[in-house]
C-alpha cells in the first residue's frame, strides 16, 4: 500500500497540469463571456468526483459482464452520464444556464475535471516504483490521447445541448440523446480501438480523434455565434 505524499502528490500535479491546460485552451475559444471562476472550479472539482463514483461501477460491471466489448460500452457510458450529472448538480436552478454556449464549456470543464483525477490515479503506481521514464511517458500519452477524448466526448453532448438551447419538448430531448449516443460511441471506440493490440493504434486513433476535435471546434463557434445572437 502506497503512504507517500509525495508520490501522490506527483502523480496529482502530473494528471491536474494536462487537464487545466485543456481547460485553459477551451475557455480562450469564448472570450467574450467568461463564466465565473467559482463555478467553473466548482464543476471541475465535481468531474473529479464522479471518478470516485464511476469506479466502483465499472468494477461492478467488469464482474458481472463477460463481453469484453459490452464491458467498454457499459464503462464509457457510465463515464459520460455521471460526467453529465456532475454539471447538473452545479448549475440546477441556478442562472448560469442561459446562454447555448454555457453548456460545452460546463460539459468540458466536467470532462477535464474527470481526466485530471483519474491520470492522476494511472500515475501513481509507476511513480512509486521510480519508473519515472514511464511515468512521464504514461503521462504524456494520456495528455494526448485520454484528456483529449474526456474533452471532446462530452465536449459532443454540451454541443447538442447547445444547439438544441432554443427548441422545445421532444425534438430538445432528442438532441440530447444523440449527443449522449455520439458521446459514448466515441468513447467506446476510443477504449475498443486503444486496448486491441495494446495500443498499437493510438496514432490512427488520436490522428482520428484530433479530426472530431476540429469539427467540434466549428460546431463549438456556431454554438458560441447562437448565443452572441440572442
Amino acid at each position: 500500500m502506497i503512504n507517500d505524499p509525495k508520490i501522490f502528490g506527483l502523480a496529482f500535479l502530473g494528471g491536474i497540469v494536462p487537464s487545466l491546460l485543456w481547460l485553459w485552451f477551451w475557455l480562450k475559444e469564448d472570450k467574450k463571456k467568461l463564466e465565473p471562476k467559482g463555478l467553473i472550479a466548482a464543476v471541475f472539482l465535481m468531474g473529479m468526483v464522479a471518478v470516485v463514483f464511476v469506479l466502483p461501477i465499472q468494477k461492478f460491471i467488469q464482474a458481472h459482464i463477460g463481453s469484453h466489448e459490452l464491458q467498454l460500452f457499459l464503462w464509457a457510458s457510465a463515464e459520460e452520464l455521471l460526467k453529465f450529472i456532475a454539471v447538473i448538480l452545479v448549475i440546477y436552478k441556478t442562472n448560469y444556464d442561459d446562454q447555448p454556449i454555457e453548456w460545452p464549456i460546463y460539459m468540458i470543464t466536467a470532462a477535464v475535471g474527470f481526466a485530471a483525477l483519474e491520470n492522476a490515479l494511472f500515475l501513481i503506481k509507476p511513480i512509486s516504483i521510480g519508473e519515472t521514464a514511464v511515468s512521464l511517458l504514461t503521462g504524456h500519452l494520456r495528455f494526448l490521447g485520454a484528456t483529449l477524448l474526456h474533452s471532446v466526448s462530452s465536449g459532443i453532448l454540451g454541443i447538442a445541448l447547445g444547439l438544441s438551447f432554443y427548441m422545445k419538448g421532444l425534438k430538445r430531448k432528442w438532441y440530447l440523446l444523440l449527443g449522449f449516443a455520439g458521446a459514448i460511441a466515441l468513447h467506446s471506440l476510443f477504449n475498443f480501438f486503444i486496448m486491441r493490440n495494446k495500443g498499437v493504434d493510438f496514432l490512427k486513433v488520436f490522428a482520428f480523434l484530433w479530426v472530431v476535435s476540429i469539427i467540434l471546434m466549428l460546431l463549438f463557434e456556431r454554438v458560441r455565434r447562437m448565443s452572441n445572437i440572442n
